[in-house]
């Protein structure tokens, strides 16, 4: 079967759909009987089905990586996942009163870049630290100063508590779950991080004008010239990243300054502040550094060593607890939705897809962050579908042809990170500033409201009934139920949004199952046929095949394998 035949077209996707949920298996007695051998799979089932589809294929991972794809993506993940990273050690290092800097953010997502990169199921999925990680840390900082115990101490067993909760819902195929989780709360959570991003530059743009080591009149012109050099970079960014999409030169040169319009962008607006005239007269701020290979804090732990452990009294080992639930939740939706979100159907990916093991795998980084006293990392959005879409080849009219999985980016970005905690990278690092990182936020954020759905609903019930494209399938769906849906999807951003805007923070990933939860009630509000539009299911049958039941417990045929390309789910 070639690649092209493996991929339904919309029409045959919505005719197979519609045949599968016409025929009614719910009283045969061979189902009636399969059901109930597949209620309990063994434990550890899922895991070794994500090792075994991927380990042959293991060396293939990394030959595959002999592609000129994989220059581009890896200069572009790099930026993408180091300088947000970066703005938020800064909200770490300034709300934990310097507990959290650079060098703990650089190790954190060098560990996750190179573990993943390498020992991963799916090294697609770009690992590092999130703005709800951040979020968290700072959170349980607030909760538990007034306990008077070890920070570090308490992070520790978070992170141990964490870990083993990964271990169990790996090994008992918890992950399994995951298959219930449709587009809706992955759109939602998509937008929130999107307008997070927007907000993240806002903030960076305000606190131009408050440098307490310049004049308020300096102040005013820092902040007002921030705001210049953070717009242009955003005008430029967006219309040298959209590049492809011109008519102009030809295919390779528009898709080189595609590539490349990222990293480009980070570098000349960096050296614009340095051009002379009257920005010499402009104090820019730049990205703070701090001693090479080092922790950052001199008095919260032992500076000489990146074991940062303390003893702290059993009572608050079992407080610890409810903490190191609550950031497990987080990770099994944040990383496993990103996962999902760089294995979305249109990429056209070959590989099979690796929930359980590398669930198992973050739960070993989990404790490991806690152990070294450095953010726990998980699963990155939008960088993770960044990624991927970095390793696609086009052809002349914009066609994905294939995407090209491989090892070499996720490890290789890894490399990079840590490479950055050296000096002279450090250096290089603090000429950025803050504005270009403000730029690179409303780039980032910008383009991924573009490519959200819900985004893209609210103009459609906007257009002009005339202007509107007949083939698009939200002309199938009833204005009311539409407005409903969409009512549901800002209503659940709203709450994401709020709750991680006060003290309540810490119940963030409550809210992220809160949307889940609520797609269960979807069918009795809208038909099938206007779920099968408004509410799909995020991946192809292909990518979670290893979460099904019928596969977790062995009963499944290879005529039903031979088939897991062809059926988007």
């Amino acid at each position: 079967m070639t690649e092209t035949e493996s991929v339904l077209t919309s029409k045959e996707l919505a005719e197979s759909v519609l045949q599968d949920n016409s025929t009614d298996y719910s009283n045969s007695p061979d189902t009636h009987q399969r059901r109930r051998r597949w209620r309990i799979p063994k434990p550890g089932m899922g895991i070794w089905l994500d090792l075994h589809d991927r380990l042959p294929l293991y060396g293939k991972d990394w030959t595959d990586a002999w592609d000129y794809r994989v220059i581009p993506s890896v200069i572009e993940t790099y930026f993408n996942n180091l300088l947000p990273a970066l703005a938020f050690a800064q909200d770490m290092f300034d709300r934990t009163d310097n507990a959290y800097g650079v060098n703990e953010v650089l190790l954190s997502s060098a560990m996750a870049g190179i573990v993943f990169g390498v020992m991963s199921g799916q090294p697609l999925c770009i690992v590092g630290v999130t703005g709800p990680v951040s979020i968290f840390n700072y959170t349980v900082y607030d909760i538990i100063k007034p306990l008077n115990t070890d920070y570090f101490g308490f992070m520790f067993w978070v992170c141990i508590w964490s870990m083993i909760f990964h271990f169990i819902m790996a090994i008992t195929n918890l992950v399994g779950l995951l298959q219930y989780v449709t587009t809706f709360p992955c759109d939602i959570f998509g937008f929130f991080i999107n307008v997070v991003y927007i907000q993240k530059g806002i903030q960076i743009l305000i606190l131009q004008f408050n440098n307490d080591n310049a004049p308020d009149a300096d102040n005013n012109a820092s902040g007002f010239a921030s705001i210049v050099v953070a717009l242009l970079m955003l005008i430029f960014g967006l219309i040298f990243k959209q590049f492809t999409r011109t008519p102009l030169l030809n295919h390779t040169i528009r898709t080189f300054i595609s590539d490349y319009s990222t990293a480009l962008s980070v570098l000349f607006w960096s050296a614009f502040t340095h051009f002379g005239g009257r920005l010499n007269d402009i104090h820019f701020e730049k990205l703070p550094i701090t001693k090479s290979f080092f922790p950052t804090s001199q008095t919260m732990r032992d500076p000489t060593t990146w074991l940062a452990y303390h003893s702290i009294p059993a009572r608050d080992v079992f407080i610890a607890l409810p903490f190191g639930i609550i950031l497990t939740i987080l990770f099994y939706f944040d990383h496993n939705v990103s996962s999902l979100m760089a294995q979305r159907y249109q990429y056209k990916l070959t590989k099979p897809s690796s929930f359980h093991y590398d669930f198992l795998l973050l739960g070993v980084t989990t404790g490991i962050a806690g152990v070294l006293g450095i953010p726990a990392p998980n699963g990155l959005i939008p960088q993770a579908p960044l990624h991927t879409e970095s390793l696609l080849v086009h052809d002349v009219d914009g066609s994905v042809i294939k995407c090209v999985e491989q090892r070499f980016t996720n490890t290789v970005q890894g490399v990079m990170m840590l490479g950055t905690m050296t000096r002279p990278f450090l250096v290089c690092l603090h000429q950025i500033p803050q504005a270009v990182l403000s730029g690179l936020f409303f780039i980032m954020g910008i383009s991924g409201l573009m490519g959200n759905v819900i985004v893209s609903r609210i103009i459609w019930l906007f257009t002009d009934s005339t202007r509107k494209n007949l083939s698009d399938p939200l002309n199938n769906i009833r204005t009311r139920s539409l407005v409903i849906f969409l009512c549901f999807s800002l209503a659940g951003f709203v709450g994401e949004f709020a709750i991680t805007n006060t003290i309540a923070a810490i119940g963030f990933p409550l809210i992220l199952l809160l949307t889940v939860i609520v797609c269960f009630i979807f069918p009795r509000i809208f038909t099938k046929e206007e779920l099968e539009i408004l509410d799909p299911h995020v991946a192809q049958r292909f990518t979670i095949k290893n979460l099904l039941m019928e596969n977790l417990c062995g009963h499944h045929t290879k005529a039903d394998d031979s088939q897991m390309g062809t059926v988007d789910f």
